[in-house]
């Protein structure tokens, strides 16, 4: 088990007469180590916590991120370091570029990922933009990645742990944001983190990890999304894939590609979630085999592998289709800000609106980008009586 001395050791010093930075800084036991390692190291270390819904609702609720019992858990580490603590409210941007595209993917059918969009327009955007004007040379975070030089500049691995892995929620990031981050968390386990945090004193070393969506506060998305939407979801139908309607439902919000339980309908069989039709209000369900998916297209591609000059040749990569999952082979096409993957092998439970993101290998690889997932064709073919494309869902 690695020890504190170690751990020093493998940061940078800081410049001669000092260096600023600033740590963008959840409550949690992550980013309070990497703050108490930077100061530790001699840094001048100046603590940043977004906060990012309404203060109040939060109070006392475990296990969320970004608000109340996480800003004064942010500030009590702040303070049993020494370093400058300051609470800056991201509320409405939030609200706006995460919290409002979560509803909206919902009620179109797709199922999102507000982690992404936080880190794509407000911590990395947002909040590095405070943290340049605070005049700090870098922003460090507890993410469980590893950024490595490279002879083109900065590049991103996944994470030493597989199951801790973080890189799928930053696909998003660029070059310029690269140059200016800083992971050190990335070559450990969870135990060493925690290990770490308990030797140097860390207020929160103990303190469990966030696991809800912040502003999900029970796990009931629909609720949330009705909320969102200022208005109440129209119900409709579920149909097997054959055509048969087997029941109604209260609204597709409720509902995500390849689910099995909670579907309200029985026929002897297991069902599963094939398909979501906003425009029909429609929830298609059938047998597993009909998830399996042989080709997955993707929109907005942010790209961070080597420049390619002209039209973008087939290459071979690796995919996550999902942040818990086990890269796994493709062929990547690329088409501007578009792309098409083939998977060496198919897969199931697949769905619009998450990201599929690419890595050059299978373990502790680099991440060469991602994109949203559009739409994806299916190795058996749902039936056009089901009332949509008989290839593409």
């Amino acid at each position: 088990m690695i020890d504190a001395a170690e751990a020093l050791s493998l940061i940078p010093p800081p410049a001669p007469g000092g260096s600023r930075i600033a740590v963008a800084m959840s409550g949690g036991v992550d980013s309070s180590l990497t703050a108490a390692l930077y100061a530790a190291r001699g840094f001048e270390v100046i603590g940043i916590t977004m906060q990012l819904y309404d203060h109040g609702a939060a109070v006392g609720r475990a296990r969320s991120c970004c608000a109340g019992r996480d800003i004064h858990d942010a500030r009590a580490v702040a303070d049993a370091l020494g370093i400058p603590h300051y609470v800056t409210d991201y509320e409405q941007s939030f609200a706006g570029k995460v919290m409002q595209q979560f509803a909206a993917s919902y009620r179109a059918g797709e199922t999102p990922i507000p982690c992404v969009l936080c880190n794509q327009h407000i911590k990395f955007v947002d909040l590095l933009g405070q943290c340049r004007d605070l005049g700090a040379e870098a922003m460090v975070t507890g993410h469980y990645v590893q950024l490595r030089q490279g002879p083109d500049g900065p590049q991103l691995y996944q994470g030493a742990e597989p199951n801790r892995d973080q890189s799928y929620f930053l696909f998003t990031l660029t070059r310029d944001q690269m140059d200016y981050l800083r992971f050190p968390l990335g070559g450990y386990t969870k135990d060493e983190t925690r290990h770490l945090a308990a030797q140097m004193g860390v207020p929160v070393a103990a303190k469990p990890d966030s696991q809800d969506i912040c502003f999900v506060p029970d796990g009931d998305y629909k609720a949330v999304v009705d909320r969102l939407a200022h208005e109440k979801e129209q119900p409709g139908e579920i149909r097997h894939l054959d055509g048969r309607v087997l029941g109604r439902h209260q609204g597709i919000s409720g509902f995500t590609i390849g689910q099995r339980r909670g579907l309200g309908v029985a026929v002897g069989e297991p069902l599963f979630v094939l398909r979501i039709d906003a425009g029909e209000r429609a929830v298609i369900v059938g047998d597993r085999e009909h998830l399996r998916v042989s080709e997955i297209r993707l929109r907005q591609v942010n790209w961070l592998g080597e420049v390619m000059s002209g039209t973008a040749e087939p290459i071979d990569v690796h995919v996550k289709y999902r942040s818990t999952q086990a890269p796994v082979p493709a062929r990547l096409i690329r088409d501007g800000s578009e792309a098409m993957v083939e998977l060496a092998e198919d897969q199931y439970g697949i769905s619009p609106g998450q990201a599929c993101v690419f890595y050059d290998g299978a373990a502790e690889a680099r991440l060469l980008g991602g994109g949203w997932i559009s739409s994806l064709a299916h190795t058996s073919p749902i039936a056009a009586g089901a009332g949509h494309d008989s290839q593409k869902i």
